[in-house]
C-alpha cells in the first residue's frame, strides 16, 4: 500500500513538471511572437519600375528609408522597365503572403488579372506615382503620387506667359510659336497627363504649334537621340517641353554640340526638379523647372499601415509640388537630394 502511494506521488510530480514546462513554453512562445510583431511589423511588397534616373533612385530610397524607420519589412523588386517583370513580382508577393502590395505601374493597362489575384488572396493594393486603368476600380485601394495633369498645365502656363509679347503680335506677324515635346514612356499615366494638361492650356491659342512629339522613355540617352533628330529636321524651334529632366539633359547636350544655346536660343521647360535641372536653371540653360516630388515614402508607408489594419484610405492623394522659374531667387532653393 505504502509502495503504491509512493509510485502515485512520483507520477504526480512528473505530471506537474510537464505541465509547468508546457506553461513556460507557451508563455515563451507568446513572448517570442509578440517580439516578432513588434520588431518586424507588417510586410509590404514594393514593385518599382526601375532605376533609370536620379529621381527614380531617390523615390526608391524614400520608400526604403520610411519602411525601415517604421519597422516595416519591405520586399523590394526592380522591374527593369518591363511590365511582365512587374506582374511576376506582384504574383510573388501574393505567394509570399505580404500584408500590402505597393507598386508603380509602368503603363496604365494590363493589370486587371493580377490585381484580381491579389484581391482573391485578401491583399490590399496601393498604386503610387503612376495611375492605372482597370475595369473594376475596387481592385486597388487607392493612389498616392504626383498630379501629372497639373504639371502639364503649369508647363503650359509658363509658356503662355513667356511668349506673351509674341502672342500679342500674332495677328500681325502670323509667326507661330513652335514647340517640340519630349514625351515620356508611351502608355504611362504621367506622360499622358503631362501632355493633356499642356495642350489644355495652349489649345485656345492658335499661335502655338507642336511640331514634334516623340517618346524618349524618360531616358537621357533617348532625349539626346531625339534632340539630334529634331534639331536636324527643324530650324525654327521656340520651345522644348520635356516630360522629365533626364531627357532634358540629353537634349541640352545635343544642342550644345550644335552650338545652340539652351534656355536662350530655345526656351526649355522640364519636369522633375532633379539637382542637375536646378543647376541648369541657375546657369540659364533651362527656363522653368516643375517639381515632381519623389519623396513619397513616409506617406506610402503610413497608408500601407492603415490598409494592413483594415482601415480605409483616400481614393486619390496628391503630394505637394512646386514650380521654379528663371525669375525666382534661385539661391533660396535647397539641395534636392536627387
Amino acid at each position: 500500500m505504502i509502495r503504491e502511494m509512493k509510485i502515485g506521488k512520483f507520477f504526480l510530480g512528473i505530471m506537474c513538471m510537464v505541465l509547468i514546462g508546457c506553461l513556460i513554453g507557451c508563455n515563451a512562445q507568446k513572448k517570442k511572437l509578440s517580439q516578432l510583431d513588434e520588431d518586424h511589423g507588417i510586410i509590404v511588397g514594393f514593385s518599382q519600375i526601375g532605376a533609370e534616373s536620379a529621381w527614380r533612385t531617390c523615390n526608391t530610397r524614400s520608400v526604403q528609408d520610411a519602411a525601415a524607420e517604421k519597422g516595416v519589412q519591405l520586399v523590394y523588386d526592380n522591374a527593369e522597365q518591363k511590365q511582365e517583370n512587374q506582374i511576376k513580382a506582384i504574383r510573388s508577393f501574393i505567394a509570399y503572403q505580404v500584408d500590402v502590395i505597393v507598386f508603380i505601374p509602368i503603363v496604365t493597362d494590363g493589370w486587371d488579372n493580377v490585381l484580381q489575384e491579389a484581391r482573391d488572396a485578401g491583399i490590399p493594393v496601393l498604386v503610387t506615382d503612376r495611375k492605372i486603368d482597370v475595369a473594376d476600380q475596387s481592385l486597388y485601394a487607392g493612389f498616392i503620387g504626383t498630379d501629372s495633369l497639373k504639371e502639364g498645365r503649369n508647363a503650359g502656363l509658363f509658356v503662355l506667359e513667356k511668349f506673351k509679347e509674341k502672342r500679342e503680335r500674332f495677328e500681325e506677324t502670323k509667326e507661330h510659336i513652335n514647340i517640340v515635346e519630349l514625351f515620356g514612356t508611351e502608355g504611362s499615366s504621367v506622360a499622358l497627363g503631362r501632355a493633356e494638361g499642356f495642350r489644355e492650356v495652349l489649345e485656345p491659342y492658335p499661335e502655338f504649334r507642336i511640331l514634334y512629339s516623340k517618346s524618349g522613355d524618360f531616358l537621357r540617352s533617348k532625349g539626346y537621340e531625339l534632340a539630334v533628330d529634331f534639331l536636324d529636321t527643324y530650324d525654327d524651334i521656340d520651345v522644348i517641353f520635356s516630360h522629365n529632366d533626364g531627357m532634358t539633359l540629353g537634349a541640352i547636350e545635343a544642342m550644345e554640340e550644335k552650338g545652340i544655346l539652351p534656355g536662350k536660343d530655345i526656351v526649355i521647360v522640364t519636369i522633375d526638379a532633379q539637382q542637375a535641372a536646378i543647376d541648369a536653371l541657375r546657369e540659364g540653360k533651362v527656363n522653368c523647372v516643375i517639381e515632381c516630388n519623389p519623396k513619397t515614402g513616409p506617406e506610402i508607408i503610413k497608408l500601407a499601415e492603415k490598409l494592413a489594419a483594415g482601415e480605409s484610405i483616400p481614393r486619390v492623394q496628391y503630394v505637394h509640388e512646386e514650380v521654379f522659374y528663371e525669375t525666382d531667387d534661385l539661391s533660396l532653393i535647397e539641395p534636392r537630394g536627387y
